[in-house]
C-alpha cells in the first residue's frame, strides 16, 4: 500500500508540473510515447507469470530440480542457482523474488535441507542477475531506449561480463558461508500432484515459448501480451476463480508512471545538467557499445 501512496503523490505532483507549464505538454506526451510499452510489458509478463504459477509450473520445475540434485544438497544448490538465474533473466527479477522464492523454500524444506542457503541465493540472483538482458529488469527497458534500441544480442555483448561477475560472486558468498549446510545429502520429499494437467501443459508452453520471443528483436510487449492473454483465457475456460485484479500489477504501475513523470519534470527543470556537473560527460562509451 506505501508503494501505491509514493506513487499517487508522484503521478499528482507531475500532472501538478504539466497543468503548471512547468513540464510542457509535448514533453509529457514524449514520454508517454517512450513508456507505455514498458509499463504494458510489466503488466503482461506479471500476469504470466502469476497464472503460471497458478497452473503449477513453477513447482514443477522446482520439483524436477531436487530429482536431478541426485540427493547432493550441493548439486541442488546449483541447479537452484541455474534456475534462478533463468528465471530473471527471461521473466524479469519480480518472478523470481515474489513467485520463485517461496517455492524453492518448499523444496529445500521437503528435502529434509534448511532452506535458507537457497532462498538467499534465490533472492539475490534476483537483484543481482538481471543485467543481461532488456527484459530482466524494468530499468534495463529503460537504458535500452537511452542507449538507442539495440538488438536484445547486442545488449547482452555489452552486458555480459558485469552481469557473469553479479551472479556468481553471490554465489561464492553463500556457498563459503553456507558450505556446511550444503555438503550434505538429502532424500527428496513427497511431491505436489499437478491440479489440472491441461492448464499445466499450456502454462508451461506458453513460458517455454515466450523466452525465445522475448530476446528475437520484436517489441517485448508484442508476445507478452500476446501470452497473458492466452492464459487468461485459458484460465478463464477451466479455472475462472483465479482470474482477479490482484493479478494485475497496479501498484508498481502506479508507482514507476508518477517516478516517470515526476522524473521528466525534474530533467526539464535543470536537473540534467546539475547531474552532468556532477557525473561529467563523455562520448567514448556510446562509440565503443555502438549503440547510437
Amino acid at each position: 500500500m506505501r508503494t501505491a501512496i509514493v506513487g499517487a503523490v508522484l503521478l499528482l505532483l507531475g500532472a501538478v508540473a504539466v497543468l503548471t507549464g512547468l513540464l510542457p505538454g509535448a514533453d509529457a506526451v514524449a514520454l508517454w510515447d517512450r513508456v507505455w510499452p514498458i509499463l504494458l510489458f510489466v503488466i503482461a509478463v506479471t500476469v504470466v507469470t502469476e497464472l503460471a504459477a497458478e497452473a503449477g509450473v513453477f513447482t514443477v520445475v522446482a520439483q524436477q530440480t531436487a530429482r536431478w540434485g541426485r540427493g547432493r544438497a550441493w548439486l541442488l544448490w546449483l541447479l537452484v542457482a541455474l534456475v534462478a538465474t533463468l528465471s530473471t533473466i527471461f521473466l524479469s527479477l519480480d518472478t523470481t523474488a515474489v513467485l520463485l522464492t517461496p517455492v524453492v523454500i518448499v523444496v529445500a524444506r521437503h528435502s529434509g535441507l534448511d532452506p535458507l542457503p537457497f532462498a538467499l541465493t534465490t533472492v539475490w540472483i534476483a537483484n543481482t542477475g538481471s543485467l543481461l538482458l532488456p527484459v530482466s529488469n524494468l530499468t534495463n527497458l529503460l537504458a535500452q531506449h537511452a542507449m538507442g534500441d539495440p538488438t536484445p544480442f547486442a545488449f547482452a555483448a555489452l552486458m555480459w561480463a558485469p552481469a557473469l561477475v553479479a551472479i556468481v560472486i553471490p554465489l561464492v558468498v553463500v556457498f563459503v558461508i553456507s558450505r556446511t549446510r550444503l555438503l550434505v545429502r538429502y532424500e527428496t520429499g513427497p511431491e505436489d500432484g499437478i491440479e489440472d494437467p491441461v492448464l499445466f501443459w499450456i502454462a508451461a508452453a506458453v513460458v517455454v515459448a515466450l523466452m525465445p520471443l522475448l530476446v528475437s528483436g520484436i517489441p517485448v510487449w508484442i508476445p507478452a501480451s500476446g501470452a497473458a492473454v492466452v492464459l487468461v483465457v485459458v484460465f478463464a475456460v477451466r479455472r475462472r476463480s483465479v482470474l482477479r485484479f490482484g493479478l494485475l500489477p497496479w501498484q508498481l504501475v502506479l508507482l514507476a508512471s508518477g517516478l516517470f513523470l515526476f522524473i521528466e519534470a525534474l530533467h526539464a527543470n535543470g536537473l540534467g545538467t546539475v547531474l552532468a556537473r556532477v557525473s561529467g560527460s563523455g562520448s567514448h562509451h556510446s562509440r565503443c557499445c555502438g549503440c547510437r
